[in-house]
């Protein structure tokens, strides 16, 4: 049964690749066909400083936990994450990755789920961190007033947050939801103060999180570039990184969708002609997302055959 099991995980991501991408082949062959109009020197840059985005997820990865990570494995296993990541809702893929990894590599069920929180934490704050460092940098980058509804619907909001308090209070009301709680908080801090008391860690915790979207940034400014975008490099920065947090919570899998049209709609407040805008997005997604796929999975894989995962 083990065997069925790891020979069917073996060939999940390669099925799922296929449907997303039969599902996504017109804005596939779109971006495919933009690539020949744009600038090659641009592009090639773009590309390396996309390969470079994995390092970056790979040392914060490392600097969430004390023990040393095998470096390859765990290089292999964010490329294989970033796979897993684009195949299934936002965030699932690429945790369930390395949750399993951390547990191969040795580490208990209870640290692994702790470094994971403290990876999500430090990703989120260095992303909003660093788009809050532009926006005060660059205070007219984005237009934020002509990107909302006169009349926002306040009603769903109040809505959905009553509905979270009541989840929230009839979880807490349960003994053992608040002892498998107390007990994980717990060994999250413990594991957040260990992790800070080593400078290296910290560092790597820290410094991979403000670099993964900084230079997933970089990659948006270079493909503007290749299409002549007449938008200020830092303004393209801070429309990365508003659509990226805005669309943060949409559960679609790798934002595949949602993140392209928040994009557009940014880069058009910015300042770009729309249907320039649109052919950066295009590309900018094939390059981060649609281009890794498929190697993506075949790392995924092999992987879960070698059972690094």
């Amino acid at each position: 049964m083990t065997v069925t099991i790891r020979r069917v995980l073996c060939v999940l991501p390669l099925l799922l690749v296929a449907v997303v991408a039969v599902r996504q082949r017109e804005v596939l062959a779109e971006g495919l066909g933009l690539v020949t109009t744009a600038r090659w020197p641009w592009l090639l840059a773009a590309a390396g400083v996309t390969c470079l985005t994995w390092p970056a997820a790979a040392c914060t990865r490392q600097g969430a936990v004390l023990e040393r990570l095998p470096g390859r494995r765990l290089l292999a296993a964010q490329f294989a994450a970033g796979a897993a990541n684009h195949l299934l809702p936002t965030g699932l893929g690429a945790s369930a990755v390395n949750l399993r990894f951390m547990t191969v590599c040795g580490l208990s069920p209870a640290r692994s789920s702790a470094a994971l929180a403290l990876y999500l934490l430090a990703e989120c704050v260095g992303r909003v961190g660093l788009l809050g460092a532009l926006l005060l940098a660059f205070p007219d980058a984005l237009p934020f007033g002509s990107l909302l509804p006169d009349e926002a619907p306040v009603g769903p909001f109040l809505v959905a947050g009553a509905a979270l308090v009541l989840v929230l209070g009839a979880l807490a009301a349960v003994r053992r939801v608040r002892t498998v709680v107390a007990g994980f908080l717990r060994t999250a801090l413990g594991e957040a103060r260990s992790v800070h008391a080593r400078p290296a860690r910290a560092l790597a915790l820290w410094g991979g999180a403000l670099a993964f979207p900084a230079l997933q940034a970089g990659v948006l400014v270079l493909v503007g570039r290749a299409f002549g975008l007449a938008v200020p490099s830092a303004h393209l920065a801070v429309a990365y990184l508003a659509a990226t947090v805005a669309v943060a919570l949409v559960p679609t899998p790798g934002g595949i969708g949602s993140v392209e049209a928040a994009l557009v709609v940014a880069l058009a407040a910015a300042g770009g002609a729309a249907a320039v805008a649109t052919a950066v997005v295009l590309v900018f997604r094939l390059l981060t997302v649609w281009l890794p796929l498929l190697p993506g999975a075949l790392t995924l894989a092999a992987l879960v055959r070698m059972k690094v995962i």
